[in-house]
Protein backbone atom coordinates (compact mmCIF):
# COMPACT_ATOMS: atom_id res chain seq x y z
CA UNK A 1 0.00 0.00 0.00
CA UNK A 2 1.40 3.41 -1.02
CA UNK A 3 1.22 6.17 1.55
CA UNK A 4 -0.20 9.53 0.68
CA UNK A 5 3.01 11.19 1.96
CA UNK A 6 5.09 9.15 -0.51
CA UNK A 7 2.92 10.25 -3.43
CA UNK A 8 3.10 13.90 -2.36
CA UNK A 9 6.89 13.71 -1.96
CA UNK A 10 7.27 12.16 -5.40
CA UNK A 11 5.02 14.80 -6.95
CA UNK A 12 6.89 17.67 -5.33
CA UNK A 13 10.21 16.21 -6.40
CA UNK A 14 8.96 15.96 -9.99
CA UNK A 15 7.93 19.62 -9.96
CA UNK A 16 10.93 20.98 -8.04
CA UNK A 17 13.55 18.92 -9.87
CA UNK A 18 13.49 20.92 -13.12
CA UNK A 19 13.39 24.19 -11.16
CA UNK A 20 16.39 23.17 -9.09
CA UNK A 21 18.19 22.07 -12.20
CA UNK A 22 17.53 25.40 -13.94
CA UNK A 23 18.63 27.29 -10.83
CA UNK A 24 21.80 25.18 -10.55
CA UNK A 25 22.55 25.79 -14.23
CA UNK A 26 22.03 29.53 -13.84
CA UNK A 27 24.32 29.61 -10.80
CA UNK A 28 26.95 27.59 -12.62
CA UNK A 29 26.78 29.97 -15.57
CA UNK A 30 27.15 32.98 -13.27
CA UNK A 31 30.05 31.40 -11.41
CA UNK A 32 31.93 31.07 -14.71
CA UNK A 33 32.00 34.84 -15.13
CA UNK A 34 35.45 36.09 -14.26
CA UNK A 35 36.93 39.54 -13.91
CA UNK A 36 38.21 39.14 -17.46
CA UNK A 37 34.63 39.57 -18.74
CA UNK A 38 34.66 43.28 -17.88
CA UNK A 39 36.15 46.45 -19.26
CA UNK A 40 36.51 50.03 -18.08
CA UNK A 41 36.48 53.18 -20.17
CA UNK A 42 40.05 54.48 -20.10
CA UNK A 43 40.81 57.92 -18.67
CA UNK A 44 42.26 59.07 -21.98
CA UNK A 45 39.73 57.38 -24.27
CA UNK A 46 39.21 53.86 -25.52
CA UNK A 47 38.64 50.90 -23.24
CA UNK A 48 40.69 48.91 -20.79
CA UNK A 49 39.53 45.38 -21.62
CA UNK A 50 40.37 43.00 -18.80
CA UNK A 51 40.17 40.09 -21.26
CA UNK A 52 43.47 41.35 -22.69
CA UNK A 53 45.05 40.37 -19.36
CA UNK A 54 43.45 36.93 -19.04
CA UNK A 55 45.73 34.50 -17.26
CA UNK A 56 47.62 37.30 -15.50
CA UNK A 57 47.08 38.51 -11.93
CA UNK A 58 45.35 41.85 -11.85
CA UNK A 59 44.99 44.47 -9.12
CA UNK A 60 41.99 46.80 -9.38
CA UNK A 61 42.02 49.78 -7.02
CA UNK A 62 39.37 52.46 -6.61
CA UNK A 63 41.20 55.77 -6.30
CA UNK A 64 40.57 59.43 -5.50
CA UNK A 65 42.66 62.56 -5.88
CA UNK A 66 41.68 64.45 -2.71
CA UNK A 67 41.75 61.62 -0.17
CA UNK A 68 43.99 61.08 2.83
CA UNK A 69 44.93 57.79 1.15
CA UNK A 70 45.87 59.43 -2.17
CA UNK A 71 49.60 59.01 -1.38
CA UNK A 72 48.97 55.27 -1.89
CA UNK A 73 49.30 56.05 -5.59
CA UNK A 74 53.07 56.09 -4.95
CA UNK A 75 52.94 52.66 -3.29
CA UNK A 76 50.79 51.28 -6.10
CA UNK A 77 53.32 52.57 -8.63
CA UNK A 78 56.08 50.82 -6.66
CA UNK A 79 54.11 47.54 -6.81
CA UNK A 80 53.61 48.06 -10.53
CA UNK A 81 57.32 48.69 -11.04
CA UNK A 82 58.31 45.67 -8.95
CA UNK A 83 55.82 43.12 -10.31
CA UNK A 84 54.73 44.27 -13.79
CA UNK A 85 57.58 42.53 -15.63
CA UNK A 86 56.65 39.33 -13.80
CA UNK A 87 53.06 39.53 -15.08
CA UNK A 88 51.04 41.73 -12.72
CA UNK A 89 48.51 44.08 -14.29
CA UNK A 90 47.12 47.04 -12.33
CA UNK A 91 44.25 49.41 -12.98
CA UNK A 92 43.28 52.51 -11.03
CA UNK A 93 39.56 53.27 -11.03
CA UNK A 94 38.86 56.85 -9.91
CA UNK A 95 35.60 57.22 -8.01
CA UNK A 96 33.76 60.08 -6.34
CA UNK A 97 31.71 57.68 -4.19
CA UNK A 98 33.45 58.27 -0.88
CA UNK A 99 33.45 61.75 0.56
CA UNK A 100 33.25 63.42 -2.87
CA UNK A 101 37.03 63.13 -3.05
CA UNK A 102 37.27 62.76 -6.83
CA UNK A 103 35.25 65.79 -8.01
CA UNK A 104 37.38 66.68 -11.03
CA UNK A 105 37.45 65.45 -14.56
CA UNK A 106 40.03 63.53 -16.55
CA UNK A 107 42.62 66.31 -16.59
CA UNK A 108 42.54 66.71 -12.79
CA UNK A 109 42.73 62.95 -12.26
CA UNK A 110 45.64 62.70 -14.69
CA UNK A 111 47.41 65.59 -12.95
CA UNK A 112 47.18 63.87 -9.58
CA UNK A 113 47.94 60.29 -10.65
CA UNK A 114 50.51 60.79 -13.36
CA UNK A 115 52.15 64.12 -12.59
CA UNK A 116 52.08 64.26 -8.80
CA UNK A 117 52.63 60.52 -8.15
CA UNK A 118 54.30 59.31 -11.35
CA UNK A 119 51.70 56.63 -12.08
CA UNK A 120 52.37 54.69 -15.27
CA UNK A 121 49.79 51.91 -14.87
CA UNK A 122 46.43 52.32 -16.66
CA UNK A 123 43.84 54.61 -15.12
CA UNK A 124 40.17 54.20 -15.96
CA UNK A 125 37.68 57.00 -16.37
CA UNK A 126 35.78 57.93 -13.22
CA UNK A 127 33.30 55.21 -12.23
CA UNK A 128 30.77 54.33 -9.56
CA UNK A 129 32.10 51.52 -7.35
CA UNK A 130 29.30 51.00 -4.81
CA UNK A 131 25.58 50.49 -4.80
CA UNK A 132 23.09 49.53 -7.49
CA UNK A 133 24.66 51.88 -10.08
CA UNK A 134 28.15 50.49 -9.57
CA UNK A 135 30.26 49.55 -12.56
CA UNK A 136 29.55 45.89 -13.52
CA UNK A 137 33.01 44.80 -12.31
CA UNK A 138 32.25 46.16 -8.84
CA UNK A 139 28.77 44.57 -8.78
CA UNK A 140 30.40 41.24 -9.74
CA UNK A 141 33.03 41.68 -7.02
CA UNK A 142 30.36 42.55 -4.43
CA UNK A 143 28.43 39.39 -5.34
CA UNK A 144 31.60 37.31 -5.16
CA UNK A 145 32.93 38.81 -1.90
CA UNK A 146 30.10 40.66 -0.12
CA UNK A 147 32.18 41.15 3.04
CA UNK A 148 35.08 42.66 1.07
CA UNK A 149 33.43 45.57 -0.74
CA UNK A 150 35.03 49.02 -0.86
CA UNK A 151 34.18 51.13 2.16
CA UNK A 152 36.45 53.99 1.10
CA UNK A 153 38.96 55.02 -1.55
CA UNK A 154 41.98 52.80 -2.29
CA UNK A 155 40.30 49.44 -1.71
CA UNK A 156 42.33 46.82 -3.56
CA UNK A 157 41.06 43.68 -5.32
CA UNK A 158 43.70 41.18 -6.39
CA UNK A 159 42.41 38.95 -9.16
CA UNK A 160 44.19 35.63 -9.60
CA UNK A 161 45.26 34.08 -12.90
CA UNK A 162 41.93 32.21 -12.92
CA UNK A 163 40.04 35.51 -13.08
CA UNK A 164 38.51 35.24 -9.62
CA UNK A 165 39.19 37.40 -6.58
CA UNK A 166 42.22 36.01 -4.78
CA UNK A 167 42.44 38.68 -2.07
CA UNK A 168 40.87 41.98 -1.10
CA UNK A 169 42.61 44.66 0.92
CA UNK A 170 40.86 47.65 2.49
CA UNK A 171 42.14 51.18 2.17
CA UNK A 172 43.96 50.92 5.49
CA UNK A 173 46.35 48.32 4.06
CA UNK A 174 49.19 50.11 2.31
CA UNK A 175 50.34 48.78 -1.09
CA UNK A 176 53.82 48.04 0.34
CA UNK A 177 52.32 45.92 3.14
CA UNK A 178 53.85 42.44 3.33
CA UNK A 179 50.37 40.88 3.01
CA UNK A 180 49.83 42.61 -0.33
CA UNK A 181 53.25 41.71 -1.71
CA UNK A 182 52.91 38.11 -0.51
CA UNK A 183 49.49 37.77 -2.13
CA UNK A 184 50.81 39.17 -5.41
CA UNK A 185 53.83 36.84 -5.35
CA UNK A 186 51.50 33.90 -4.67
CA UNK A 187 49.19 34.91 -7.53
CA UNK A 188 52.16 35.22 -9.88
CA UNK A 189 53.45 31.79 -8.81
CA UNK A 190 50.09 30.06 -9.40
CA UNK A 191 49.94 28.30 -12.72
Amino acid sequence: MIHRRTILSAGLAAIAGPLLTRKALAQAAMSRITAYAFSFPALEGGDIRLAEFAGRPLMVVNTASLCGYTPQYAGLQELWTEFHDRGLMMIGVPSNDFGGQEPGGASEIKETAQHQYGVTFPIAAKAVVKGPNAHPFYRWAADARPKDVPHWNFHKYLIGRDGYIAEAFPETVEPADTRVKTAIARALADT
